[in-house]
């Protein structure tokens, strides 16, 4: 059996670049339709996130050099019968694996690097944890593409040259997108572009035979396939990384930072959960299913971690409801980062995932969780039971009420309201807990390496460990030789749930590159038609003799038996894409008819072509596709794609489709099953 995907071991460029890199503006190229003006960044500024992708572009060629070596080792050690060679082999086997395992290590140190990724900003806040983008190698499609259109549209190729130019110009720009929403925009309008690619170039039962080489984002491993799925796959997962990135670099000081950045990392969450559920058995671990699920938690993880730091900013008084919401909220921030902790524990996942991210989940579910004992802590003890209107006492005790998961030990909790000291007693258990919490949290991250190098992060867990101590030594007494009880759970709660925000494409629309072949629901890659044929007309008296309908190709609908056109060899079912060598591919039916009728008394040449249908494997593939549930083709043709353009090649990637809705009679994705009635309304006799 055909492995699903052939694997190359090369090594490729950089991604995203910061935006304080040297922009690249890609030119517009000539033609009916306007180029791309967005643009990449320069891959070669020394920048701190330029200087850190040399470094793991060099690190990735190492590897691959090892990784060929052990190739070529254990092939030889499988072939040769020589105990001495065999020897010699399996020494050299350890020694390459042995390099191999401190590369890994290295890279793994530089891919799960945050401080890069953070905002510029003073304030002192939580790390957050982005993406580093998929690496890719440069793609060439001039050969395959020229090839294509010479042999299935019959075209000259040098004449669409331009087209190719702009096709690459845009692909590598694609790659060092800056980080900010002009990168964004450019990566949706290469995603948006390959829709196009897909329907010009790459019919359902064979391959452009261009090979896309992508590089996973963590681990530096290549994947290599020919499916343009594994293309739009990877570029769709950098739209979700970089979203990733613009959410860590926000200034979460103020509210504006704050909903900037969780509208960033909805919309990573989004990119990564469409990845999710319309894809499947990815090439390589970044993309496979559990990853992605991990990365949509963490995401909804971090937008849950913001909606708390604006809740506190928004929070300012000291009432008790108010500090028992906070404590509330942390609870939930808490619980969110234990269930992405649980999904990092995952088999598949475990050995994946940095042991930077790993250990930050922990620190983050520690950290927040001692925050909401002490919020708790805070409400009980600054509280003070002062002439408060009475419905204002009976909102404090219902919430108060709800508040943990367990009643507490002790007296009841209204009673607990009324009395100081069993307030102070509850709040110190609270702050107890806090302070286990914030140690916890504090010897998670002396464990890790990479966190221990991030300021940050340790001025934030040493301030609110300070914190919590400091209100315990307030509520310590010197004649408290009570035993301090133990606090219960607080009940999580959250004002604000996450949304996860799927990516809108319509947002950034494109022109065809290759809109010169002609309207796509012709010209596409699936069409089968014979060569151009050239008929000359000669008007008599009786007209030209044939029947037009619609535009944008203009069809012939019919030829008058012994007319001029039927002599001249035109059919019924033609498609005129020429008329005296003007090209009238994209010519409305006035037009073509005002060519006809200026046509002078030597006549009028007319190039046409003739559809065919498709032979019965393809035929059967297209009713599959057409009538599967195809979240992206739905998408793509509202989008502005052609009407009923199936993404045929996306199934090479072992694309997601879901059969149900019974048989199927009738195929949407062609143009060439509809009656003449049904494709204009403008018909007209010449």
């Amino acid at each position: 059996m055909e492995e699903p995907a052939t694997r190359q071991l090369e090594m490729s460029l950089s991604d995203a670049a910061s935006d304080d890199e040297m922009p690249l503006t890609l030119p517009t190229a000539e033609g009916s339709h306007g180029g791309s003006i967005r643009k990449g960044c320069d891959p070669f500024a020394q920048t701190q996130r330029s200087k850190l992708q040399h470094r793991r572009a060099r690190i990735n060629q190492q590897i691959n050099k090892e990784m060929r070596m052990r190739a070529g080792a254990e092939n030889l050690f499988r072939a040769t019968t020589n105990n001495k060679v065999k020897e010699t082999v399996a020494l050299e086997l350890s020694f390459v694996n042995s390099n191999l395992q401190l590369l890994k290590e290295e890279l793994e140190e530089l891919n799960s690097n945050m401080e890069v990724y953070q905002t510029d900003s003073e304030a002192v806040n939580v790390p957050m944890i982005p993406l580093g983008l998929k690496e890719t190698k440069e793609v060439d499609f001039t050969v395959s593409i020229q090839d294509f259109i010479c042999e299935h549209y019959g075209e000259d190729s040098s004449v669409y040259d331009k087209e190719i130019k702009e096709l690459m110009e845009l692909r590598q720009a694609m790659r060092t997108p800056s980080r900010d929403q002009a990168g964004l925009e450019l990566l949706m309008e290469y995603y948006n572009q390959l829709y196009y690619l897909d329907q010009r170039f790459f019919p359902p039962h064979r391959n452009l035979g261009v090979h896309f080489h992508w590089y996973d984002s963590l681990t530096g491993v290549p994947s290599c396939q020919r499916a343009l799925a594994f293309e739009k796959g990877s570029v769709l997962f950098n739209i979700g990384a970089l979203f990733t990135q613009i959410g860590a670099r926000q200034d979460r000081s103020a509210t504006a930072g704050i909903d900037r950045a969780i509208d960033a990392f909805q919309r990573a969450a989004g990119a990564f959960n469409y990845l999710k559920e319309n894809f499947s058995n990815a090439p390589s671990l970044d993309m496979s299913g559990p990853s992605l699920c991990m990365l949509v938690r963490l995401m909804v993880a971090q937008v849950q971690e913001c909606v708390f730091e604006r809740v506190t900013l928004t929070t300012p008084d000291t009432h008790f409801t108010s500090q028992l919401r906070l404590a509330q909220e942390a609870a939930r921030v808490s619980d969110v980062y234990s269930l992405v902790q649980q999904t990092m524990s995952q088999p598949l996942v475990k050995d994946y995932v940095p042991f930077s991210w790993a250990s930050m989940v922990q620190v983050k579910s520690e950290h927040f969780r001692a925050l909401s004992h002490y919020y708790a802590a805070a409400a009980l003890c600054d509280h003070t039971q002062s002439a408060e209107e009475e419905d204002g006492n009976e909102e404090a005790e219902k919430v108060f009420l709800q508040f943990h998961v367990s009643a507490p030990a002790g007296p009841p909790l209204s009673q607990v309201l009324r009395d100081p000291e069993e307030r102070r007693k509850l709040g110190k258990a609270h702050l107890r807990r806090a302070v286990i919490r914030h140690e916890e949290a504090m010897r998670v991250h002396s464990l890790c390496k990479i966190l221990r190098k991030m300021d940050i992060l340790q001025d934030v867990l040493s301030l609110m460990h300070k914190r919590s101590l400091d209100k315990y030594s307030e509520l310590d007494r010197e004649d408290d030789f009570d035993e301090t009880a133990e606090a219960p759970e607080i009940q999580s709660q959250t004002h604000q749930k996450p949304d996860i925000t799927p990516p809108n494409f319509s947002t950034v629309q494109v022109t065809d590159i290759f809109q010169r072949l002609g309207p796509l629901s012709v010209f596409c890659a699936r069409a089968r038609w014979g060569p151009v044929r050239v008929i000359c007309l000669q008007r008599r008296e009786g007209g030209l003799g044939l029947t037009l309908r619609g535009d944008s190709p203009v069809l012939v609908a019919g030829v008058v038996p012994g007319g001029c056109a039927a002599e001249a060899g035109l059919r019924e079912g033609d498609y005129i894409v020429a008329v005296d060598g003007e090209d009238c591919k994209w010519a409305k039916h006035a037009e073509v008819v005002h060519m006809l009728k200026s046509c002078s008394d030597r006549g009028v040449e007319l190039s046409v072509v003739t559809l065919h249908s498709h032979d019965i494997q393809v035929e059967r593939r297209s009713v599959m596709l057409s009538h599967s549930s195809d979240k992206e083709n739905t998408r793509q043709r509202l989008m502005g794609g052609a009407k009923g353009q199936s993404s045929a090649s996306l199934l090479n990637w072992n694309r997601k489709k879901k059969r149900e809705g019974g048989g199927v009679t009738k195929r949407l994705g062609s143009t060439f099953s509809l009656t003449f009635g049904s494709v204009r309304d403008t018909e007209a006799m010449y």
